[in-house]
């Protein structure tokens, strides 16, 4: 109900305006800050939360992708065959 309130509000500043002139006017520009408000927020949150990232990977993992632990069962597959249970990740 506020909405179609706040809508007959502003109809008659639009017949107020130029007919064959058209501005976003103060309305568009108040939306267009509030979406640069947020996208920049939300930019400066993905940047604090991508810091915190670790792109290297743990030793255990290298060792066990050169081959030092393939035949030891270090993958799924061995963890289901010794009953199931899998270490937990870490992380």
């Amino acid at each position: 109900m506020s909405a179609s309130l706040a809508l007959t509000h502003l109809v008659p500043l639009a017949k107020e305006v130029d007919q064959n002139k058209v501005t976003p006017g103060v309305l568009g520009f108040i939306v267009f800050a509030v979406m640069a408000l947020a996208v920049w927020g939300l930019m400066k949150s993905m940047s604090k939360h991508m810091g915190k990232v670790t792109f290297e990977e743990d030793p255990e993992n290298d060792a066990a992708a050169s081959g030092k632990g393939a035949g030891a069962g270090s993958g799924p597959a061995s963890a289901s065959a010794s009953g199931g249970k899998a270490a937990p990740a870490k992380g």
